[in-house]
């Protein structure tokens, strides 16, 4: 079997089980070389629960499964599993010709993704704090002109107008520049995570579990709700013990489902507070 059959394989079976919409999603997996990303093989790749195995050769056939791939495993780096990361993508809803903020790019793998479905005439603005990982990013995306690979600290980066932002690491909170960026029409992705993942997996890199976020701002305010359940590395600077033992709090608690909107107005916390933090609520009252 060729290099894109296996590919192709892949993106279909990801497409089955985890319910993958976008078609521009599936055909983006189905192309991208995710061996340009990882560095040279044999890799070092993440299963549930084993931990790291190596792959018994440096085929690029083994990249193309539900697995995580070390980039530095002695700093519990990795390119996260596409099981994880492309649900996260499905639920931006991307078009062609939209502008993507990636917060938390690593070496640029889901970027490429990204640029693939918003295509030429959009644009990706790749965030990335590890200077090893942006001095990859840029090399193996060099044939994307729509991509910008940009080192900063994500968590504080204000972005103009963008159509979506997608942090593929864990936060305690929505950031406030991620929220001041939107306007009607566009989306926020992001894990929130607190709670400990206990066993084996707390040993490699993905100690804390949590759901994934998605806002769509609307006219009359920001419609939220949880897609995903997750269990991410940290994203530096979007973190802090007092909104980590909130948040933990509220997903023991239960009702995550219930969130029906992202409120970002002064008020007191009421019976309809899912999770009331510093300049954000997580409530359960719907958009007007």
């Amino acid at each position: 079997m060729t290099l894109d059959a296996v590919r192709s394989r892949f993106a279909d079976e990801l497409r089955a089980r985890k319910g993958l919409r976008s078609e521009a999603l599936v055909r983006a997996l189905s192309k991208v070389e995710r061996e340009r990303f990882v560095g040279a093989g044999p890799w070092l790749v993440l299963r549930v629960p084993e931990g790291y195995t190596s792959t018994p050769d440096s085929s690029p056939e083994h990249l193309y499964a539900d697995v995580a791939v070390a980039i530095d495993a002695a700093r519990l780096m990795n390119n996260g599993a596409p099981g994880l990361v492309a649900p996260m993508i499905d639920a931006l809803d991307l078009r062609a010709g939209e502008r993507v903020v990636h917060v938390g790019c690593g070496t640029g793998y889901y970027t490429a993704i990204l640029a693939e479905i918003v295509g030429r005439e959009g644009r990706v603005e790749a965030i990335e704090i590890e200077p090893e990982s942006v001095a990859r990013a840029r090399e193996s995306l060099r044939g994307y002109p729509q991509v910008e690979v940009i080192r900063s600290d994500g968590s504080r980066y204000r972005a103009a107008s963008p159509d979506a932002i997608l942090v593929t690491a864990g936060a305690t909170h929505p950031r406030r520049e991620w929220l001041d960026a939107l306007a009607p029409g566009s989306r926020l992705v992001v894990p929130l995570t607190a709670v400990s993942i206990p066993g084996r997996m707390a040993r490699f890199g993905r100690s804390l579990a949590g759901r994934v976020l998605r806002v769509v701002a609307e006219p009359g305010g920001l419609r939220a709700e949880f897609v995903e359940t997750v269990g991410i590395s940290f994203c530096h600077g979007a973190r802090d013990l007092d909104h980590e033992r909130r948040l933990r709090e509220a997903l023991v608690h239960g009702g995550a489902g219930t969130v029906a909107s992202l409120r970002r107005d002064p008020h007191e916390p009421d019976a309809s507070c899912w999770l009331h933090g510093e300049g954000f609520c997580l409530s359960t009252r719907p958009v007007a």
